[in-house]
């Protein structure tokens, strides 16, 4: 009898950076939804505290965490609140980011450093923290950074974002690399453009619509679309599976620019 992969991840305790708003909010739904146990870490404590209680609601288990992930203290106070509170720390999505989006020479070093400090630095901080955490408690884990498909493609007026990212990208391979031998795996999710409140009044306009044009499936991604790839890596389907960085982005990365 054929035995089939467990995408199971109950039982798990996830700490969801960035999951006040966005992605970030969906991917803590979708975990706690699923059965784990999740850390929602922010800096907007009032809005996470609302999205506990709303998958509280529902059945789930959510535990609202103050932290800004550019500052190391920060994160090691977030961590061991999350642990205390909901057990041994298992999985780790490091999903916060922010954008600043104008044109290149109207860009500034303090915009530079915003988008870069958070995304990449941020990024590389928390991963770092988290890591350091299981190999001193002796477990596996599971590291999911959120890439982006202008990790390897570009686009005009947001030039830290896509370094940021680009960077984040090989990151996550160097960091697969180190700390496989601790049992702990490291993969990216690349999302394509997926509709947003931030996005969507620029996707109907001639440009946005030119932009859907050319994505192979023609449509853009919707949050859902980004569930199946965050709980492969988050469960024991993906055993085998480190320094990936998965696209899902509608065929986008491959198609001509």
């Amino acid at each position: 009898m054929v035995e089939l992969p467990s995408f199971s991840v109950a039982g798990e305790v996830a700490f969801v950076t960035g999951a006040s708003a966005g992605i970030g909010r969906r991917f803590a739904e979708v975990l706690a939804a699923a059965g784990a146990k999740v850390a929602l870490a922010a800096r907007r404590e009032a809005m996470l505290a609302k999205l506990a209680a709303e998958i509280a609601a529902r059945g789930g288990t959510a535990l609202p965490v103050a932290c800004d992930v550019t500052r190391q203290d920060s994160i090691k106070a977030a961590i061991a609140a999350a642990e205390e509170r909901l057990g041994a720390l298992s999985v780790l999505v490091n999903n916060a980011g922010v954008v600043v989006s104008k044109p290149l020479f109207e860009h500034t070093e303090e915009d530079w450093d915003y988008v870069v400090d958070t995304n990449l630095k941020g990024a590389w901080l928390m991963a770092r923290e988290f890591a350091h955490h299981l190999v001193e408690q002796r477990r596996p884990g599971r590291i999911i950074n959120i890439s982006s498909v202008l990790a390897s493609r570009t686009i005009g007026r947001v030039p830290a974002y896509c370094a940021a990212k680009a960077g984040l990208s090989h990151l996550t391979q160097v960091l697969a690399m180190e700390l496989a031998r601790y049992g702990i795996l490291v993969n990216a999710i690349a999302p394509g453009y997926v509709e947003t409140d931030f996005n969507r009044a620029f996707f109907q306009t001639d440009a946005g619509k030119a932009l859907i044009g050319r994505i192979p499936l023609k449509r853009l991604g919707q949050a859902p679309d980004l569930d199946g790839a965050l709980l492969f890596l988050a469960s024991p389907a993906s055993a085998y599976v480190t320094g990936a960085v998965l696209a899902v982005d509608g065929g986008h990365a491959v198609a001509a620019i």
